[in-house]
Parts: C-alpha cells; sequence; structure tokens
C-alpha cells in the first residue's frame, strides 16, 4: 500500500481569490514568463510539514503548477521541493469532462492505490474523485477558494490519517 500522501493545489488553497488574514504576503511569481500575484501564507509551510511529520504521510502537489510549485511557492512558505502529480493542461469543459474531474483522473492515477489527503477548491472533485476507478482510500478536504487553507482543514486531514493507522 505504502505511507499516504497529503496532496496540495495552489491556487484557491495556498493562494486564496481574496487576502484573508494579515498572515498572508503578495509575491509576484513568473513561471513560464507569465507574471501572477499570489497570496501566500508563510504558516502553511510549518502546518503541513507539521502535518506528515506526525501522521507518516508525504506531501505532493497536486496543481496545474506541477514543478514550478517548487520553485515559486515552495520557498515562500518553506516547504522542501516537492514531488508533483503532473496535470496536464486542462483542455476545457465539455460533455461530463469539468476541471474537477480532469485533476482527479491525474491523481487518481498518480496515487496508485495509496491513501491521500487532498486539499482542493473545486467544487465537483469530492465526487469526481470517487467515481474514479480503483480509487484509494481517499478525504477530500474541501477548501473555499475565497480564505483558503485553514488550520481547521489541517486538523481535520490529520485526525483522518491518524485514523488509517489504526
Amino acid at each position: 500500500m505504502g505511507s499516504p500522501v497529503v496532496l496540495l493545489d495552489v491556487d484557491g488553497v495556498l493562494n486564496p481569490f481574496e487576502r484573508p488574514d494579515r498572515g498572508f504576503q503578495r509575491h509576484r511569481c513568473s513561471p513560464n514568463g507569465v507574471t501572477f500575484k499570489l497570496w501566500l501564507n508563510p504558516l502553511h509551510g510549518p502546518w503541513l510539514l507539521d502535518l506528515v511529520e506526525s501522521t507518516g504521510a508525504e506531501l505532493a502537489w497536486a496543481s496545474y503548477w506541477c514543478d514550478n510549485a517548487n520553485v515559486w511557492i515552495s520557498p515562500r512558505i518553506g516547504l522542501p521541493e516537492l514531488p508533483f502529480v503532473p496535470i496536464p493542461r486542462f483542455p476545457g469543459i465539455t460533455e461530463g469532462r469539468t476541471l474537477g474531474a480532469w485533476k482527479a483522473r491525474h491523481v487518481a492515477a498518480w496515487t496508485e492505490g495509496r491513501p491521500f489527503v487532498w486539499f482542493e477548491d473545486e467544487p465537483d472533485a469530492t465526487d469526481c474523485i470517487a467515481a474514479e476507478p480503483d480509487v484509494a482510500e481517499h478525504l477530500l478536504v474541501e477548501i473555499d477558494p475565497v480564505t483558503g487553507l485553514t488550520a481547521d482543514h489541517i486538523e481535520a486531514a490529520a485526525t483522518w490519517l491518524r485514523a488509517l493507522s489504526r
């Protein structure tokens, strides 16, 4: 089975759509020559590292940022370089294909039967990941993209991960 994985999205999770509190800092990032303005909270890195250390899980990116998250996000919140789910560019919404379904397909394949927690803000991601064939035991922690990741989300993941080992 392997150790569980904690999967991180960036936009809407670590980078909320609005500045939720003073703990967030504004950053300019230019992956692939495109400039983005991000709100990032330097507490997120220590929270996430404590989560995986205390539960025996591993941390990985599940975001369109892919390896760019290691360059532009990790150093700003105190995370090391992480593995990432290779999520190709979204081909667009069509009948039965949403952004949540597209990401879920790639996440389920990448986890290869390992249990996982996924911090994600896509509204249909919970149903989409549950519908994937052979998806492992998982918890999708639904994040409000306006406020982003909170201590309550971390605690929900920790509780679920600790229950796995019982």
